[in-house]
């Protein structure tokens, strides 16, 4: 969804389509939509800068095997209760990745295949994306039962550079649902990585009458 507050400028997103038309020539993989480049624009504020970041997302993607991880069942399997994609969307269309922290011991975890399966939920939540209605995502925390055990700040702040560097403005809303008191805490560590921009999208959510306004909590799984 175009943020209305912060249009991005077309010669700049021209100019940026002019660069990557020349790459793409070269390499089509290294093509990126209209969609993607705007997101990369309001993201890196300048041609120059948004131009690099696409470069090297492009390169990451090689080098981690971004495409080939919705083959790889072993880490799906070994961490597919610790997040999934939901069918269903939100009030204005997100794709929902749900995480039930529960699930998710910091002490009994691989952080490289756990990172692994996050890139994997997130490739899949943006393939979701009706891009021409709503191109970013909504990503659920819910806390009920959540413990000082479950907290993982490495994890957290994987997941922090992934949205920032290679999944530039795909947040759209961070739902944190069930929130213990004590949470407090833990967020003061959180927010304080956070760029204003990001920290305006966190949302802490005390009521089913207030998650309502953002999605329909019937759709929130029972079975994780």
């Amino acid at each position: 969804m175009a943020d209305e507050s912060n249009p991005i400028n077309e010669e700049d997103l021209k100019e940026l389509k002019n660069r990557m038309n020349i790459i793409a020539q070269a390499d089509p993989a290294q093509y990126h939509n209209d969609f993607s480049l705007r997101r990369y624009l309001k993201a890196f504020k300048t041609v120059d800068n948004a131009f690099q970041a696409i470069l090297k997302t492009n390169k990451w993607r090689v080098e981690y095997g971004v495409a080939d991880l919705e083959n790889n069942k072993e880490i799906i399997e070994k961490y597919g209760d610790k997040a999934r994609v939901l069918r269903h969307r939100d009030l204005i269309g997100r794709p929902i990745v749900y995480i039930p922290a529960k699930n998710h011991s910091s002490s009994d975890r691989n952080i490289d295949d756990l990172t692994k399966f996050i890139v994997y939920c997130l490739e899949d939540a943006s393939k979701r994306c009706f891009e021409e209605v709503v191109d970013n995502l909504c990503i659920v925390f819910d806390l009920n039962n959540f413990t000082l055990s479950c907290m993982d700040y490495q994890v957290l702040k994987n997941l922090i550079w992934l949205l920032s560097r290679h999944y530039p403005e795909r947040l759209g809303i961070c739902l944190i649902i069930n929130a213990p008191a004590f949470f407090s805490g833990c967020w003061a560590v959180i927010k304080g990585w956070l760029d204003d921009n990001t920290t305006s999208k966190v949302q802490f959510v005390n009521s089913e009458m207030d998650l309502c306004q953002y999605l329909i909590p019937d759709v929130l799984p029972t079975d994780m």
